[in-house]
């Protein structure tokens, strides 16, 4: 058979990767094309667009690219047109993907949605569009079924978040500070700034400025490839270092991060590495965020045991002298250990067997 995928952002195109790897084992016929990054490239199929083309963050951010926007928008319908695919998956992406779908829908093709548009935390009108032009809704955390069935009537498939599946298949490089030319001498920080260009520029320099004030600590940035790296020329330290593409190594080997709110806050809870979760963004974004999102946490961490456990800096809050006192408490045994015995709750409930694998099984075999 024959499918399109679109991924329009990191953690898409990891997830996207295992999808395609398990597609390809069980449909040894399967021809792919999608939208994605380099991992989803290795897993093999033809590339359309990759997710640096596409990842915008905040409302500012998308008002200004809209022509570009609307541009892939147009060019991905006479894609999957042309291409005529048996099934076309979404992962995550709901701005734009949900737009594809609902179009498509109309043309009579066949849709499955992985990774549920985030209704529950904002834009929950988005719920007739789904409805209509969803065939099948995959959800990656358990409270996400009950909330479609019990509030909407709608039936969802749970198999467990694919982010454990590919934690526990990573293999722990021995030879990290070695092999990375890290002295091993100090205690490991690691900087998960974000993999969106806006992200980046917004908060890697916040997190730069509390450097000089801690010289008995190593700082490790993980950086991504599918941005200018000129974005991480930022400064030079002596204790300070960067990784491309190392993430799962970095988090292996550290004592504590300071990351960017979304899949790297839960990233760390999996690997036990104590956080801070920081997000600032645009003053316009920020205040249109703060009308719509309904939620009272932005940490994955903190939103599914459903109370204060990583502390969070947000927006005004997020400034050196914030982040360095926090910093400083991160650091005491206790807090620690506080952190690290309820991350263990997290593993419990988000574990699952195969996931990736039953969920290629289901949009294949339906």
């Amino acid at each position: 058979m024959k499918y399109y995928i679109i991924a329009g952002e990191a953690s898409g195109d990891l997830y996207g990767s295992r999808l395609i790897t398990e597609i390809k084992s069980l449909d040894k016929n399967a021809e792919i094309k999608f939208w994605g990054g380099d991992k989803m490239i290795l897993s093999g199929g033809t590339n359309v667009k990759h997710i640096s083309e596409l990842a915008f963050m905040g409302f500012y951010e998308v008002i200004k690219n809209l022509d570009k926007i609307f541009s892939n928008i147009s060019f991905c319908k006479k894609d999957i047109l042309a291409f005529n695919p048996d099934k076309i998956i979404y992962i995550d992406y709901p701005g734009f993907n949900l737009r594809i779908c609902d179009w498509a829908k109309k043309k009579g093709f066949n849709n499955y949605f992985y990774i549920s548009p985030q209704i529950w935390a904002w834009k929950e009108g988005r719920i007739k569009k789904i409805k209509r032009s969803v065939d099948k809704l995959y959800v990656i955390f358990p409270f996400e079924k009950k909330y479609y069935n019990e509030k909407h009537n709608m039936d969802t498939f749970y198999f467990g978040h694919p982010l454990i599946e590919t934690i526990s298949s990573h293999n722990i490089n021995n030879s990290f500070f070695i092999d990375n030319n890290i002295p091993n001498n100090k205690p490991v920080i690691a900087f998960l700034p974000g993999s969106r260009t806006q992200e980046i520029k917004t908060m890697l320099p916040i997190f730069l400025s509390i450097i000089s004030d801690y010289p008995n600590y190593n700082f490790v940035i993980a950086g991504v490839s599918n941005v200018d790296p000129k974005l991480y020329n930022l400064a030079a330290y002596s204790n300070l270092y960067i990784l491309y593409n190392k993430t799962y190594d970095l988090l292996s080997n550290s004592f504590a991060a300071i990351v960017t709110s979304g899949t790297a806050s839960l990233e760390c809870s999996l690997f036990k590495v104590p956080q801070l979760v920081c997000y600032k963004t645009s003053y316009l974004s920020y205040f249109i965020g703060k009308l719509f999102v309904k939620l009272r946490h932005i940490s994955l961490v903190n939103i599914l045991l459903e109370k204060n456990i990583v502390k969070e800096l947000i927006q005004g809050d997020l400034n050196k002298k914030n982040l360095a006192f926090e910093f400083n408490k991160l650091c005491e045994k206790e807090t620690r250990s506080k952190i690290i015995k309820e991350y263990s709750k997290i593993y419990d409930l988000l574990s699952f067997k195969d996931t990736s694998k039953k969920i290629a099984s289901s949009i294949i075999f339906s």
